[in-house]
């Protein structure tokens, strides 16, 4: 234990083992602990519980910022320690139990968990679990690689546990803007006017007659796995950034363009990554995840300044930073996720957010959550947030994988999370579809043409013209939309033979 982490002196009697720690969870508790997408989470108590209730008879309602790192989601599930679990996750062994309705999983816009705990949508807060740099004199909390919905879970909750991580700097003191929202009617603006706006605290405002215990750990969050681009990302870049050179040419954007928004992930990271070479400069960024792409651009000069919930990194960028954060410190700042996926703000900036999706269909409908329909990947994280508020709404995906057996651009999609009127540029390693100002058909002409696969194009556009001859706003056959799902199930290909079945070109 180190005196210059835990300042707040009446702490100092509260300083526990992970395993006493742990046994302060209960049977059935509602459990907030920090954590977004791998960064700033319980690495100690939350482990230690996913042992115990491999013992015991003990289960919890789990609610984080986003996904956890290392195998804890995974033990917990494994270990029949979770009841329910939201709102959003990315480990294998959770998602099959998911799957399998062995727990209850609750998909939510990152945005609104907050705000649905405030206004007891959700159930209370029992204990609140959140890692921390260290404690102020006063007893308040300084975030660690994220903040995510940690002010919140800290404020509402009746017990808490802080997990103080000495492998973090302290030298993290100062880049949180950390601000808790008053409930409906009561909220206030939000007076972020550029990335770069601070409108609340450096540390999170606690109770301190709340903390039960306190836990050193010395863990560095789990790295994130950064794919290599490879010839599709490349190409999806590639047509993004012809788009964005198109729209400076047009006067509707400036070599600045506007504050950038992306997804995590390899396509992301790809995306952002084409920046290093584009002609754009004096970038900035107000997203909920600075990943490896985004300190690059920093470090290249192309980009001013970042705004963000996490930081979620490979172990060599996080090495980087951690040995060169005062370069960065002024570069970046750490906010509530509520506040860093606000409507408000992300209108009020006009972020341009770009997002990935597992399947896009003809007419601009985009789904990021369901494989065919039924089976949970990861969950919408904030995509919904950004892409129905941003001022340009992208969405990237490869236009085939498994071989060809995949298209990723479908009739009709098979679970509908961002709907046609929240989509703008649908981008595949084929081309890029702008559909603004486009009807329907128009839409549906232009995503086939740009978007699907040569090996698909026919069979995409042998169902479009049969579904024209029908008519309507947004033409379709019932009973055919969604052949490819079903031939994929039954076949293993989306690749329907011409002439074995009336589905291929869209017979009824």
């Amino acid at each position: 234990m180190r005196d210059d982490r835990l300042l707040y002196a009446a702490y100092k009697s509260k300083v526990f083992s992970a395993d006493k720690a742990a046994n302060l969870i209960n049977n059935h508790d509602v459990v907030g602990v920090s954590g977004f997408t791998k960064a700033g989470d319980s690495k100690a108590v939350l482990p230690t519980f996913a042992e115990r209730a491999g013992e015991e008879n003990i289960e919890i309602t789990l609610i984080s910022g986003a996904s956890l790192g290392y195998d804890t989601d995974g033990s917990l599930a494994k270990n029949k320690a979770l009841y329910k679990r939201m709102p959003f996750q990315v480990d294998a062994t959770l998602r099959n139990e998911i799957n399998q309705e062995n727990i209850l999983y609750i998909d939510q816009h990152l945005s609104e968990t907050a705000e649905q705990l405030q206004n007891g949508h959700l159930p209370k807060i029992d204990i609140a679990i959140v890692e921390a740099v260290g404690v102020t004199e006063e007893g308040h909390i300084i975030p660690t690689t994220s903040v995510g919905n940690s002010a919140t879970f800290l404020a509402m909750a009746d017990r808490i546990i802080i997990e103080i991580n000495e492998s973090v700097p302290l030298a993290f003191e100062g880049i949180h803007d950390i601000k808790v929202q008053k409930a409906v009617p009561h909220r206030e603006i939000l007076p972020i006017t550029s990335c770069d706006s601070r409108v609340g605290d450096p540390f999170i405002k606690i109770d301190p007659n709340k903390v039960e215990a306190i836990v050193f750990t010395q863990k560095p969050d789990a790295p994130a796995t950064i794919a290599a681009s490879d010839k599709k990302t490349i190409s999806i870049a590639e047509h993004l950034m012809k788009f964005f050179e198109d729209e400076v040419e047009a006067g509707r954007l400036g070599k600045s363009l506007l504050p950038l928004q992306a997804g995590i992930g390899k396509i992301a990271n790809a995306v952002l990554a084409g920046f290093l070479n584009s002609p754009f400069e004096n970038l900035s960024m107000y997203s909920e995840v600075l990943q490896d792409s985004t300190f690059q651009l920093i470090d290249s000069g192309k980009m001013n300044f970042a705004s963000a919930s996490s930081i979620t990194v490979s172990e060599e960028c996080y090495d980087k930073l951690i040995e060169n954060f005062e370069d960065y410190k002024d570069k970046i700042v750490l906010r509530p996720q509520n506040i860093s996926n606000a409507a408000e703000v992300i209108r009020r900036l006009g972020v341009i957010a770009i997002n990935t999706a597992i399947e896009f269909d003809i007419y601009g409908n985009v789904n990021s959550t369901h494989l065919t329909g039924t089976r949970m990947m990861n969950g919408i994280g904030g995509s919904g947030d950004f892409a129905r508020n941003a001022y340009l709404s992208v969405f990237v995906c490869p236009s085939i994988s498994k071989g060809g057996s995949i298209s990723h651009v479908v009739p009709m999609v098979s679970h509908t999370d961002h709907t046609e009127h929240d989509v703008d540029i649908l981008v595949t390693d084929q081309g890029l579809a702008d559909l603004r100002n486009l009807a329907p058909i128009e839409r549906a002409q232009k995503i086939i043409d740009n978007c699907v696969h040569p090996d698909y194009r026919e069979q995409m556009q042998s169902y479009f013209d049969q579904a024209k001859l029908q008519k309507g706003h947004t033409p379709h056959i019932l009973q055919n939309a969604f052949s490819w799902h079903t031939n994929l199930n039954e076949n293993g290909t989306m690749m329907i033979k011409q002439n074995s079945t009336n589905l291929y070109c869209g017979k009824v």
